[in-house]
Protein backbone atom coordinates (compact mmCIF):
# COMPACT_ATOMS: atom_id res chain seq x y z
CA UNK A 1 0.00 0.00 0.00
CA UNK A 2 2.73 2.16 -0.07
CA UNK A 3 1.81 5.21 -1.37
CA UNK A 4 2.86 6.37 -5.44
CA UNK A 5 3.03 10.20 -5.61
CA UNK A 6 0.67 11.00 -2.93
CA UNK A 7 -2.46 8.60 -3.82
CA UNK A 8 -3.54 6.27 -7.22
CA UNK A 9 -2.68 3.08 -5.34
CA UNK A 10 -4.31 1.22 -8.16
CA UNK A 11 -1.35 2.29 -10.37
CA UNK A 12 0.65 0.04 -8.36
CA UNK A 13 -0.96 -2.94 -9.75
CA UNK A 14 -1.12 -4.87 -13.48
CA UNK A 15 -3.73 -3.31 -15.36
CA UNK A 16 -6.76 -5.88 -15.29
CA UNK A 17 -6.32 -6.60 -11.48
CA UNK A 18 -9.91 -6.80 -10.12
CA UNK A 19 -11.57 -7.03 -6.80
CA UNK A 20 -14.24 -9.71 -5.72
CA UNK A 21 -17.55 -8.00 -5.72
CA UNK A 22 -17.68 -9.96 -2.05
CA UNK A 23 -14.39 -8.53 -0.83
CA UNK A 24 -15.59 -4.99 -2.19
CA UNK A 25 -18.40 -4.86 -0.48
CA UNK A 26 -16.87 -5.99 3.02
CA UNK A 27 -14.43 -3.14 2.43
CA UNK A 28 -16.84 -0.55 1.51
CA UNK A 29 -19.24 -0.76 4.06
CA UNK A 30 -15.88 -0.29 6.68
CA UNK A 31 -15.05 2.49 5.11
CA UNK A 32 -15.08 5.73 7.41
CA UNK A 33 -13.80 8.96 5.01
CA UNK A 34 -12.74 6.52 2.28
CA UNK A 35 -10.03 4.94 5.50
CA UNK A 36 -10.47 1.81 6.94
CA UNK A 37 -8.52 0.60 9.94
CA UNK A 38 -5.56 -2.09 10.20
CA UNK A 39 -8.01 -4.08 12.16
CA UNK A 40 -10.74 -3.58 10.43
CA UNK A 41 -8.72 -4.70 7.19
CA UNK A 42 -7.86 -8.09 9.07
CA UNK A 43 -11.09 -8.34 10.31
CA UNK A 44 -11.93 -8.34 6.47
CA UNK A 45 -9.76 -11.16 5.34
CA UNK A 46 -10.16 -13.10 8.49
CA UNK A 47 -14.01 -13.18 7.85
CA UNK A 48 -13.52 -14.25 3.85
CA UNK A 49 -10.99 -16.00 4.49
CA UNK A 50 -8.35 -14.63 2.06
CA UNK A 51 -4.98 -13.33 2.66
CA UNK A 52 -4.38 -9.69 4.38
CA UNK A 53 -2.19 -8.77 1.16
CA UNK A 54 -4.90 -9.69 -0.58
CA UNK A 55 -7.16 -6.80 1.49
CA UNK A 56 -4.70 -4.56 1.04
CA UNK A 57 -4.37 -4.78 -2.99
CA UNK A 58 -8.49 -4.57 -2.80
CA UNK A 59 -7.75 -1.31 -1.02
CA UNK A 60 -5.58 0.24 -3.13
CA UNK A 61 -7.77 -0.79 -6.03
CA UNK A 62 -10.80 1.13 -4.21
CA UNK A 63 -7.69 4.17 -3.59
CA UNK A 64 -8.99 4.06 -0.26
CA UNK A 65 -6.49 4.19 2.89
CA UNK A 66 -5.38 2.53 5.57
CA UNK A 67 -5.66 4.09 8.92
CA UNK A 68 -4.55 3.08 12.94
CA UNK A 69 -1.90 0.65 12.47
CA UNK A 70 -2.00 -1.54 15.17
CA UNK A 71 1.63 -1.06 15.73
CA UNK A 72 1.33 2.38 16.15
CA UNK A 73 2.99 3.30 13.22
CA UNK A 74 1.18 5.46 10.94
CA UNK A 75 -2.67 6.34 10.47
CA UNK A 76 -2.89 8.12 13.90
CA UNK A 77 -4.21 11.37 12.87
CA UNK A 78 -2.27 13.66 10.06
CA UNK A 79 -0.86 10.04 8.86
CA UNK A 80 1.28 10.40 12.56
CA UNK A 81 2.19 7.59 14.58
CA UNK A 82 2.03 6.69 17.71
CA UNK A 83 4.78 4.04 18.54
CA UNK A 84 7.20 5.30 21.04
CA UNK A 85 11.19 4.26 22.22
CA UNK A 86 9.79 1.93 25.42
CA UNK A 87 11.81 3.43 28.45
CA UNK A 88 12.98 -0.11 29.02
CA UNK A 89 12.59 -3.02 27.36
CA UNK A 90 12.76 -6.77 28.81
CA UNK A 91 15.52 -9.32 27.87
CA UNK A 92 12.93 -11.91 27.09
CA UNK A 93 11.40 -9.33 24.74
CA UNK A 94 14.75 -8.20 23.38
CA UNK A 95 15.60 -11.79 22.34
CA UNK A 96 12.28 -12.52 20.79
CA UNK A 97 12.85 -9.69 18.97
CA UNK A 98 16.29 -10.22 17.66
CA UNK A 99 15.72 -14.01 17.25
CA UNK A 100 13.17 -12.92 14.42
CA UNK A 101 15.08 -10.50 12.64
CA UNK A 102 15.67 -10.73 8.62
CA UNK A 103 18.06 -8.42 7.24
CA UNK A 104 18.00 -6.54 10.53
CA UNK A 105 14.49 -5.71 10.18
CA UNK A 106 11.52 -7.43 12.04
CA UNK A 107 8.51 -8.01 9.97
CA UNK A 108 5.17 -6.81 10.94
CA UNK A 109 3.68 -10.71 11.07
CA UNK A 110 6.64 -11.41 13.39
CA UNK A 111 5.96 -8.76 15.27
CA UNK A 112 2.36 -9.43 16.20
CA UNK A 113 3.37 -13.35 16.71
CA UNK A 114 6.16 -11.85 20.11
CA UNK A 115 3.20 -10.11 20.85
CA UNK A 116 0.72 -12.53 21.40
CA UNK A 117 3.35 -15.50 22.35
CA UNK A 118 4.53 -12.54 25.28
CA UNK A 119 0.58 -11.76 25.56
CA UNK A 120 1.54 -7.78 25.46
CA UNK A 121 -0.09 -5.33 22.88
CA UNK A 122 1.62 -5.56 19.54
CA UNK A 123 2.50 -1.80 20.16
CA UNK A 124 4.87 -2.95 22.80
CA UNK A 125 6.82 -4.69 20.77
CA UNK A 126 6.96 -1.76 18.32
CA UNK A 127 7.84 0.73 21.03
CA UNK A 128 10.44 -2.02 22.02
CA UNK A 129 11.71 -1.87 18.38
CA UNK A 130 12.09 1.86 18.92
CA UNK A 131 13.96 1.69 21.82
CA UNK A 132 16.38 -0.80 20.37
CA UNK A 133 16.44 0.94 16.91
CA UNK A 134 14.87 -1.58 15.07
CA UNK A 135 12.68 -1.18 11.71
CA UNK A 136 9.84 -2.95 11.17
CA UNK A 137 8.92 -3.89 7.88
CA UNK A 138 6.41 -6.18 5.47
CA UNK A 139 3.14 -4.70 6.79
CA UNK A 140 1.15 -7.41 6.34
CA UNK A 141 -1.93 -5.31 4.27
CA UNK A 142 1.09 -3.99 2.44
CA UNK A 143 0.81 -0.06 3.85
CA UNK A 144 4.89 -0.25 3.77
Amino acid sequence: MTSIANGRFAEKHPKGTTIQPDLQKEIQNRLINNRITCKAAHEVASKLRIAATDVGVAIDLLEARISACQLGLFGHGQGRKTVSAAKTVAPELKAAIEAGLIDGRLTCAQAWHIADMAAIPRIAVADACEALNIRISRCQIGAF
